[in-house]
């Protein structure tokens, strides 16, 4: 079975292991994260991608929120008179971003994290670097497009190397909007009670399913399990 999520944004990994235990997940199944395990609440998502890291049939994918963290990874390094000086260019605005979207439990846990164990820290680092910006699955039967917010400027024939990373990361779908035909795009990054559907349940159109049920404001993370499409909260 092929289970997805999103945006958990420092949601108790406690409680997200409760979810996946009522939802049935073992280590026979998969789960993917579409992107922003980090900020907002609690520790900053710090021990949940520690946990994400070690497990083997769990997959993370780029988030918005993961993007901002890499973009000020200098916060992480030696100090030095040059990368002080960057400061006062574009790091300072990366800076002003994330913290304006909820960093700074992660940056107090990332530093704690840096005080006790600076190579665990490096390891995390270089684990984010690595995430996919979307990602492919079947199940059920059925063809799964798997991505942090959208497809911004879509275009039925454009290719997936076309898009920039910021339509993968930040746009936001309209009711209106269609993606492809065959295959299912399922999103998370805005919180379905935020631009449409019902606070705190999946949304879905004909082409595209919206699964933010809006942990960055202190809701709860569902599940959804592809090859039925079972809906499972908290």
């Amino acid at each position: 079975m092929i289970y997805v999520t999103s945006d958990l944004h420092g949601y108790p990994l406690d409680r997200f292991l409760a979810l996946l235990e009522k939802a049935g997940f073992d280590g026979k199944d998969e789960l993917y994260i579409l992107g922003d395990v980090i900020d907002r609440n609690g520790d900053g998502g710090i021990r949940m991608l520690q946990w994400i890291m070690s497990m083997p049939n769990v997959h993370m994918l780029m988030g918005n929120h993961e993007a901002m963290l890499l973009s000020c990874g200098f916060l992480f390094g030696e100090v030095t008179e040059q990368s002080t000086a960057a400061l006062r260019t574009n790091e300072m605005e990366n800076l002003a971003l994330w913290m304006r979207n909820g960093a700074e439990p992660t940056i107090h846990s990332l530093s704690e994290l840096h005080r006790r164990d600076p190579q665990a820290l490096n390891d995390l680092l270089t684990e984010l670097r690595e995430l996919p910006l979307y990602a492919t699955v079947n199940a059920g039967g059925r063809d799964f497009l798997l991505v942090h917010a959208g497809l911004g400027r879509f275009a039925p024939d454009k290719k997936m190397r076309e898009y920039e990373p910021n339509d993968f990361l930040w746009c936001r779908p309209s009711v209106q909007d269609r993606y492809f035909t065959n295959v299912m795009t399922v999103l998370g990054h805005t919180p379905t009670g935020y631009l449409f559907g019902e606070p705190g349940k999946m949304f879905r159109t004909e082409t595209w399913m919206d699964i933010d049920t809006g942990a960055a404001g202190g809701g709860n993370p569902m599940l959804l399990r592809l090859d039925d499409l079972k809906e499972f909260y908290v």
